[in-house]
């Protein structure tokens, strides 16, 4: 049977999903996403380094860019145009709470909430936490092994942070992901472990580790890393640390066809917000949901391809068998 042809209506899509990675902040280097090799991957299994972060709504995608005329002649007219500054902005609001959307939507460090020792003093971002215990070997992204000592230290439903110690080094610090930019030596030994993203939650506790329920985003815990107990997260209004990653987000059309935008660079260009969404818009002191507001500066990338600094990529990917 001969295949149908017919012409393409402009997509119908109900939702946009979102998917951040993160850019090699010490090389300004972003995570390259190629759409014709990439460009169909299952929306629920992004291509690695790429993480979820689920369904997003009221995405707004801005040119800010300025154009200039060139004139000539008397009297003068316009000969042809140029681009004078090249920029674009991004703002959504993501559906749920987690260390990674908190991070997007501040514009600043993004701590993570270390269990405090016993007695420890009070502090806005998290007072003295609790000794750090070594991962044994055997660690694995999934499975963190510890003596059984540090083991009991440990319950199911805990919070996690596995990342080095902080020896007085500068520049940007965390891995795999760069948390924070450290001006000048500090004292806390824990600092790292305070601003890293290679956090997870632990499902089981055993006498041998403990079982996470997803894995590590930066693998198997590298020679160095030890492990802390968290119990939430802090972000703070103010700073000079800006949050920078790259960004996709997807459109599926109800015929199969797709939308990707693509940022190599996205900067946090406002401080932390949120939206209060009534479930009953008709009741004025009624539950809300509380949405994070995320606001975004597009950076300029250079394309290796004839060199031009561009801020976005549209691609499109047609349903099949129709007319382009």
């Amino acid at each position: 049977m001969a295949a149908t042809w017919f012409s393409a209506p402009a997509p119908v899509a109900r939702r946009v999903r979102a998917y951040f990675a993160p850019v090699n902040r010490a090389a300004q280097t972003p995570v390259i996403f190629d759409p014709a090799e990439q460009g169909s991957f299952n929306l629920d299994a992004p291509p690695a380094p790429w993480i979820s972060l689920g369904w997003v709504q009221a995405f707004t995608r801005k040119s800010v860019s300025k154009t200039a005329p060139v004139l000539t002649g008397i009297p003068a007219a316009t000969l042809e145009q140029v681009r004078e500054t090249l920029e674009a902005q991004v703002s959504l609001e993501f559906l749920s709470w987690t260390k990674l959307t908190m991070a997007l939507a501040t514009g600043a460090q993004h701590m993570n909430l270390l269990a405090a020792a016993t007695g420890a003093a009070p502090a806005a971002d998290g007072a003295q936490a609790k000794a750090a215990v070594t991962p044994q070997s055997g660690s694995t992204a999934t499975f963190i092994a510890l003596a059984s000592a540090d083991a009991a230290g440990f319950t199911a439903g805990t919070m996690i942070a596995v990342d080095a110690d902080y020896t007085g080094q500068t520049g940007f610090v965390g891995s795999p992901v760069a948390g924070a930019y450290v001006r000048q030596g500090l004292t806390d030994v824990d600092y790292i472990r305070r601003v890293t993203f290679n956090v997870a939650l632990a499902s089981a506790v055993s006498s041998t580790g403990l079982t996470l329920a997803e894995p590590l985003p930066g693998g198997a815990p590298p020679d160095g890393a030890k492990v802390q107990a968290l119990t939430g997260f802090v972000d703070r209004e103010g700073g000079s640390f800006y949050q920078e990653w790259s960004a996709l987000f997807a459109m599926q059309g109800s015929q199969g066809e797709r939308i990707i935008f693509y940022y190599p660079r996205l900067q946090a260009m406002a401080g932390a917000q949120e939206t209060a969404v009534p479930f009953d818009a008709k009741q004025k002191n009624g539950l809300a949901r509380v949405l994070l507001r995320g606001q975004f500066l597009a950076l300029p990338v250079t394309d290796p391809l004839d060199g031009e600094r561009v801020v976005c990529y549209r691609s499109f990917l047609p349903a099949a068998n129709v007319l382009v």
